[in-house]
């Protein structure tokens, strides 16, 4: 596993990372370094190469992640000249066994009234391979839509517990284990700045950095379900004038546009070219000349997935989207367990259970 990212200041710096090991739920553990670790817990980032021929410079660093002891949450912590305060990124990740299995059931509409809308996941453990004691509190459910945290299921508790067959059953009659199923992702393809790719507009290369305009949007409520494949919400970093995209591709403004009425709440630009996040930095602008919401992002060429997502209840975030049972999306089910030693959620079961693969 590689970390790999960008420092746009364009000349080499001093940085390092260190892993902090974390609960099921994302909390630091109380678990000191030598019980995950098998070394020391501090490296320094030495691998790097300069950019090439582009307008924004910039240093692209690699650092092979450290192998650890025991499955289960990591932070990576990076941060500059061994001043753990200057924090410099983190980034999530989870080292797993499958000592846990898992069974899908075929159904997975949502029910009642959100059957249109909404998708359910209902599945069972076994967990005959490991010696569970109070298996109630002792394991720990995660489910993941589309690799996103913010709107992630935790803690979810069984409905039904079969000690003879050492089964976990989690089919539910309520809204507890639904997600709105969304919509299939918009996207625009800037990998070339020689060619238009699919929903760009201008491209102005009259400043350094260029400006490029994503053709504006409008809504989709109300329409009916239009099947296309997407990356459900992620990005690829890609120059298709140039090898090596790592360090030949470009960093552009695109500015985001959708066409509409003042919406009930602040309207964000959604995927991971945000990294999911709906804090103010993803906020777009409403221009009452126009009436569009606008959103300017610094981004590497590339293909992107995005969404606009609606801040307020959960039931009208998918307001400009619509949401219908039909779409694809990728679900990760995260089964975590603590024994009595050592004290620490051990990832002892991870899954991907897509939903209406194409």
């Amino acid at each position: 596993m590689v970390l790999e990212f960008d420092d746009l200041i364009g000349q080499r710096s001093n940085y390092y990372v260190r892993l902090v090991h974390c609960n099921y739920d994302w909390t630091k553990s109380s678990l000191q370094d030598l019980e995950f670790m098998n070394e020391y817990n501090e490296y320094a980032i030495t691998e790097y190469d300069l950019s090439t021929n582009t307008s924004v410079p910039y240093v692209h660093y690699y650092f092979e992640v450290p192998t650890v002891k025991l499955p289960g949450n990591y932070l990576l912590v990076a941060y500059r000249e061994n001043d753990k305060n200057d924090l410099l990124l983190s980034k999530r990740f989870m080292i797993y066994t499958n000592d846990i299995a898992l069974t899908m059931d075929a159904q997975n509409q949502g029910l009642g009234t959100l059957r249109v809308s909404n998708q359910q996941l209902n599945f069972k453990l076994n967990y005959s391979r490991v010696d569970v004691v109070n298996p109630i509190e002792t394991v720990k459910i995660w489910v993941r839509q589309n690799q996103r945290w913010d709107n992630a299921r935790g803690n979810i508790k069984p409905s039904f517990v079969r000690e003879d067959r050492r089964e976990l059953e989690y089919r539910f009659f309520d809204q507890s284990n639904q997600f709105m199923a969304g919509n299939e992702f918009r996207f625009v393809d800037f990998r070339s700045l020689n060619f238009p790719g699919q929903n760009t507009g201008r491209l102005d290369r009259s400043k350094r950095p260029f400006h490029l305009s994503v053709l504006t949007d409008k809504s989709r409520e109300g329409q009916a379900y239009a099947q296309y494949r997407d990356m459900n919400g992620n990005y690829v970093i890609d120059n298709r004038d140039n090898r090596d995209p790592a360090l030949s591709a470009d960093y552009v403004f695109v500015t985001f546009t959708l066409a509409a009425s003042p919406l009930a709440g602040p309207v964000h630009l959604m995927g991971a070219l945000t990294d999911w996040d709906h804090s103010p930095a993803t906020r777009m602008d409403y221009n009452r000349a126009t009436n569009t919401y606008e959103k300017t992002l610094f981004l590497k060429q590339g293909w992107y997935d995005y969404q606009y997502w609606v801040e307020g209840a959960d039931q009208n975030s998918f307001q400009v989207e619509g949401s219908h049972f039909e779409t694809e999306n990728l679900y990760e089910v995260f089964v975590y367990y603590r024994p009595f030693r050592p004290q620490a959620d051990l990832l002892v079961g991870y899954y991907q259970l897509p939903v209406n693969s194409r």
